[in-house]
């Protein structure tokens, strides 16, 4: 290694070392409250008094990852859905009072579970959680706002057609995963969300949208006890599933889709810039070796300027402007894959020196430098994923979901400092390929004129 990319790699690590040292105080001192409630709700509180604001977040086990390939986009569709209109209030009225009170309130559907987030003033609670436990508890799903809602992400599913980007990463993942639900988009697919009708909806609800299948973070101004009378007032009426909920099942499940060979798929568009894709199945979020992998891919790919992608595709060979690595770990499985733009002439080259850097990850060790300066940037970074109330609020969602325990917080750098050379080695050659791989080339196909086989 060139000594001035050695000390410009130690500069910037101290550098984020400083940055830990200074925000560990605060940021890691999270005093969290867990509780599981009569009605099987798991309830998270971490009291932050510094600011009049409360953040709440509510994950309900009603991702994609349970839905038919049929009707694909309901979880999605039911989470985006919530804020249309309850038994008490129009969808008008939810933005109105939410508006005049400066809060928040929206949902989302994801993967592996959908979100429904509240921000709202100390002053204004009892409005907020009236709010939250309306839309969560009491959504009419009305046929006139279902119908507007389903053009609109049809609208954008047709207008992302446009773009490579997405059109590169949509067909990445249908490759990597099959018919496992992640293949799929999250917003599901034109002809599906036509299929979907309100009592689709209401079902889905019905069935998902249980205490003893959700999880609530609250985070700010406010005390435990608040928050119980706040719970007892308002969400009372919200009582555990009498039936079992639905778990994801076969193909639902573990991801178990794995290509062998060389899967390339050319997408012929009008472009100067090829946009390219490179990857595999990854990891499931709860593999033991999710610590070293991601010591791994921040050398690899992960660590921008600093990563060995980077340093020899853009710095040494001025292939792209940018590229970068990355290991999407969720529930039941999860993907690696490498992504970047370059002209369509170059692209040959650029996914013939990608490969060229997975075999030397796979093959050689990191050196000292490269592993010391992984390890300072991922525990220094960590704690401003929980710079805000917000941020804190969702993060404790995903650690209770994924299971990595109420300590997690505090025993992550040192999950990240065991990592070893060995170890980095270790996972390189069993979660990176080299050989078997899907790759993915939107671009002038006649100027790319990519080959059929890469070695």
């Amino acid at each position: 290694m060139k000594k001035s990319k050695f000390w410009k790699i130690i500069f910037f690590t101290l550098i984020l070392h400083f940055a830990f040292c200074i925000l560990h105080s605060t940021a890691f001192a999270l005093d969290i409250k867990r509780e599981v409630l009569e009605n099987g709700l798991t309830l998270l509180i971490v009291e932050k008094h510094n600011l009049p604001v409360v953040r709440v977040t509510v994950g309900i086990k009603a991702g994609s990852i349970v839905e038919s390939e049929e009707k694909a986009g309901i979880a999605n569709l039911t989470a985006e859905l919530l804020t249309a209109g309850t038994k008490k209030r129009t969808a008008s009225q939810i933005s109105e009072e939410t508006e005049f009170a400066g809060a928040s309130l929206s949902a989302s559907g994801g993967n592996d579970y959908a979100t429904i987030a509240l921000s709202v003033l100390k002053k204004d609670l009892d409005l907020g959680f009236d709010l939250l436990s309306d839309t969560i508890l009491n959504p009419l799903f009305p046929d006139d706002e279902l119908n507007k809602k389903r053009e609109r992400i049809k609208g954008g599913l047709r207008a992302q057609e446009e773009n490579p980007e997405f059109v590169a990463s949509r067909e990445f993942k249908k490759a990597v995963f099959g018919i496992h639900p992640y293949g799929r988009l999250v917003q599901g697919s034109p002809e599906a969300l036509d299929k979907i009708k309100r009592d689709d909806l209401v079902n889905f609800h019905s069935t998902f949208y249980a205490p003893n299948n959700a999880i609530m973070s609250v985070v700010g101004d406010v005390t435990p006890e608040e928050v119980k009378n706040l719970l007892q007032k308002y969400f009372s009426e919200w009582h555990p599933s009498p039936s079992p909920i639905p778990i994801p099942q076969g193909e639902g499940a573990r991801v178990t889709h794995v290509f062998s060979g060389q899967k390339i798929i050319n997408i012929d568009k009008d472009l100067t810039q090829a946009n390219i894709i490179l990857g595999h199945v990854g990891i499931s979020r709860d593999n033991p070796d999710y610590y070293a992998v991601s010591v791994m891919n921040y050398i690899l790919g992960g660590g921008g300027f600093e990563s060995r992608l980077m340093q020899n595709i853009r710095e040494e060979k001025g292939l792209a402007y940018d590229i970068h690595s990355f290991f999407d770990a969720n529930k039941y499985g999860g993907l690696f894959e490498v992504g970047l733009q370059t002209k369509n002439e170059s692209a040959n080259t650029a996914i013939e020196e990608i490969l060229k850097e997975i075999k030397k990850v796979r093959n050689f060790p990191v050196s000292d430098a490269e592993l010391s300066g992984a390890k300072l940037f991922l525990t220094g970074s960590f704690p401003m994923r929980l710079e805000t109330s917000q941020r804190i609020a969702n993060f404790l969602v995903a650690v209770e979901y994924y299971g990595l325990g109420m300590d997690y917080i505090d025993k992550y750098p040192s999950y990240i400092n065991k990592v070893t050379k060995e170890d980095v080695l270790r996972v390189a050659k069993k979660y990176l390929d080299s050989e078997n791989f899907t790759l993915v080339v939107v671009a002038d196909q006649k100027k790319a004129e990519l080959k059929k086989q890469f070695k």
